[in-house]
């Protein structure tokens, strides 16, 4: 695809970090091996995006060495446009350890991602052009979380996209709530669509009571926005012009890997968004390519639109 393509249907903006968990039940001061994936929030969403069959494109930047291919080899191996991800030369990936918890041990994340390629990237070092142009722009809570740098290309791309999805993607390791709400808030009035969980909207937005009213009060801080609220095993909300709507279906999940599994949802659900399916069918997607999500090893949705169509029609655990 040519830097000059208006193809896109979703185009997104952030860091991706390498990923290297611990085989459960070994700990940080006990492992002695490293699984290594790669990930991050938005790349993740473009990338099962483009695996269900949207025209996707990622804008980032790399240090200009072998990890930097990597991560490009890996997302266009995906179909994702990596055509304006800036390589930078003397930098280093970001990375993140994850050491898998047996309940009641959590999992834990530890960040190093200080200095990295993305972090010396300015406004005017990147490519607007595919921001202007896409259908939809995907953006994270995650990326305004590191710093005044990222947040000023997040309120560049939020003027320069037409449309705006973005998940609140709540770090606490990396701001605070406060700090968080001040952010989103400046973006809550523009966005077409706004994910967040639960916990989240306690956390960021001090709401309380019943999921209905928290979605309810998350509506009037977003007018514009189809609101999903994402809720763990028990499903997810959606306000969509002034009605809740409810999964159909819910899934048995075999739990592989719940690293990912929202930003899994994510893509489902704007993938059949702009397919142009009816709300309560692409809140059906949206909740299967999350269960299938946590059926694999990774970040990102190793699964294809077949994939959603058996997991949607249920029957048979063996496919001849």
């Amino acid at each position: 695809m040519s830097a000059d393509s208006t193809a896109h249907d979703l185009v997104t903006l952030g860091e991706v970090l390498l990923r290297l968990s611990i085989p459960s039940p070994a700990r940080f001061e006990t492992a002695r091996q490293l699984d290594i994936q790669v990930g991050g929030a938005e790349a993740n969403v473009a990338a099962a995006c483009a695996r269900l069959g949207a025209r996707t494109a990622w804008i980032s930047a790399l240090p200009a060495n072998a990890w930097g291919d990597r991560v490009v080899h890996e997302l266009r191996g995906h179909g994702v446009d990596c055509t304006f991800v800036r390589r930078v030369p003397d930098t280093r990936l970001g990375t993140y350890y994850l050491e898998y918890g047996v309940p009641p041990r959590p999992i834990r994340v530890l960040y190093d991602r200080r200095d990295s390629a993305f972090a010396k990237v300015g406004v005017d070092d990147l490519d607007w052009r595919p921001v202007r142009s896409a259908r939809l722009v995907h953006l994270s809570g995650v990326t305004a979380a590191l710093g005044d740098g990222p947040r000023a290309l997040l309120r560049r791309a939020v003027q320069e996209a037409r449309d705006v999805s973005f998940d609140v993607n709540y770090r606490a390791t990396l701001w605070t709530p406060e700090a968080a709400r001040a952010f989103v808030d400046t973006v809550l009035p523009v966005l077409r669509y706004l994910f967040l969980g639960e916990a989240e909207a306690r956390q960021v937005f001090e709401l309380d009571g019943e999921p209905e009213a928290m979605i309810a009060a998350l509506g009037r801080l977003a007018p514009k926005a189809t609101v999903t609220l994402l809720r763990g095993a028990e499903g997810s909300l959606t306000l969509d012009r002034g009605r809740v709507v409810l999964p159909r279906r819910r899934h048995t999940v075999q739990m592989v890997d719940p690293i990912g599994a929202g930003d899994a949802f994510v893509a489902g659900f704007l993938w059949a968004s702009l397919a142009g399916r009816a709300i309560d069918d692409v809140v059906d997607v949206a909740n299967a390519v999350a269960a299938l999500k946590c059926s694999t090893w990774g970040d990102i949705a190793l699964i294809g639109p077949g994939d959603v169509d058996d997991a949607l029609a249920g029957g048979s655990d063996v496919r001849r």
